[in-house]
């Protein structure tokens, strides 16, 4: 059986500073600076005067005139989710999240350690400390139906011979909930299509022939058939921070990006693996954060590659930042990129440097090898001009 965990509005809660500040005030995330002006999750007295998630601001207003903008924290959001992922973690589930707020692990691998179902839910209740709907069934899908059919006091459980019948009466809104098939909610909402049973009816076919991929794979999810979970590996955490002060653009993020890529590749714990998924974030001047995942084509270890790649990802900050934050949220196999055979002697003079900065490290310490890197040199403060930064080779 698949355990799901849904914790409702968990961007919200954590931007608002708790579950609750979310009681009886109408409150809803702001736009971010420079995105669409629709407003983000809402609270229950927002929904209550019928503003839902992704609503035009202005719609959004006119139906609540008192409703509250809080501005999103994602970086706060993304800290609390992986908390709650250890917390998970610690009990011994092999968790696979889907997003933030939304995560499935396997019920039968835990058996063992706490003996039932029941005890397990007990576990997890304790561990998130916080509301949470649980639902237990055969499959992702169906886990899903089942927390989103509950409360956060009791778990529901679907058993395999009443998936078919109940998977029928749920709304098609389900689907939204599926990167695969959220493109699909609206359209057969327009179509009449309310319960998964109705899209059932259509057939494979039908639903191929209409809205390709997505259909089938709505088709099936409709009939109770998923794909078996992947869960998470555990990585190492490695991240990196550098105060930038006010620095609002161009050259001096550019800069920063790069000491911030020094000190990550220079970190003893890296053991010479590749980097495939980074994280990019920063602290904004006023208030608010901003987050920013970047996978990268293939597994990176060169530095100027991964300076290159993340520059593209700093136009993006809606306001100046205060700091600037880059973490390794997946690594890649060990070793760097191929050299052909005219590289061979330059590799050569390379690797025997790096040998002679690791036995320097080694008697000295993991300072004793430092560059100075140009940050500001316009600055009248003569510790922003320059900064030391750990030597990677």
């Amino acid at each position: 059986m698949v355990v799901c965990v849904h914790i409702p509005r968990f961007g919200l809660t954590v931007a608002a500073g708790g579950a609750r500040a979310l009681a009886g005030r109408a409150l809803a995330l702001a736009p971010m600076a420079g995105a669409e002006l629709r407003v983000g999750e809402v609270s229950g007295a927002a929904e209550a005067h019928g503003v839902v998630a992704g609503m035009a601001l202005g719609e959004a207003i006119a139906r609540c005139p008192q409703l509250e903008l809080i501005p999103a924290d994602p970086l706060a959001a993304a800290e609390a989710w992986e908390e709650s992922m250890s917390a998970l973690e610690g009990i011994g589930a092999a968790v696979e999240p889907a997003h933030e707020g939304l995560a499935y692990f396997q019920a039968e691998g835990l058996r063992g350690m706490h003996g039932s179902d029941a005890h397990t839910i007990a576990l997890v209740r304790r561990a998130l400390a916080r509301p949470v709907r649980i639902g237990v069934g055969p499959t992702r899908f169906c886990a899903l139906a089942a927390a989103l059919a509950t409360s956060a006091r009791r778990a529901r459980t679907i058993e395999a011979p009443a998936v078919p019948r109940y998977l029928a009466a749920c709304p098609t809104a389900l689907l939204g909930y599926r990167a695969e098939t959220a493109t699909l909610v609206e359209a057969l909402v327009r179509l009449g299509v309310r319960t998964l049973g109705e899209l059932r009816a259509l057939g494979r076919d039908g639903l191929a022939d209409r809205f390709g991929e997505p259909g089938v794979i709505a088709h099936r999810l409709a009939g109770g058939d998923d794909s078996p979970l992947a869960p998470r590996s555990v990585e190492d955490s490695l991240e990196e921070t550098l105060d930038v002060g006010d620095a609002g653009s161009g050259e001096m993020l550019q800069r920063a990006l790069g000491v911030l890529v020094d000190r990550l590749l220079a970190r003893p714990e890296r053991r010479g693996r590749t980097l495939r998924a980074v994280v990019l974030s920063a602290r904004l001047v006023g208030d608010g954060t901003w987050r920013e995942r970047v996978v990268f084509r293939q597994a990176l270890s060169d530095a100027k590659r991964m300076v290159l790649a993340l520059s593209l990802r700093l136009p993006l900050l809606p306001a100046p930042a205060e700091s600037l934050g880059l973490g390794v949220e997946r690594f890649g196999p060990p070793g760097g990129e191929q050299h052909t055979l005219l590289q061979q002697s330059r590799q050569a003079r390379r690797e025997r440097l790096g040998e002679a900065v690791y036995q320097v490290r080694t008697v000295a310490g993991h300072d004793a090898a430092l560059r100075a890197v140009c940050i500001d040199p316009d600055s009248r403060v003569p510790e922003r001009r320059v900064v030391l930064t750990p030597l990677s080779l």
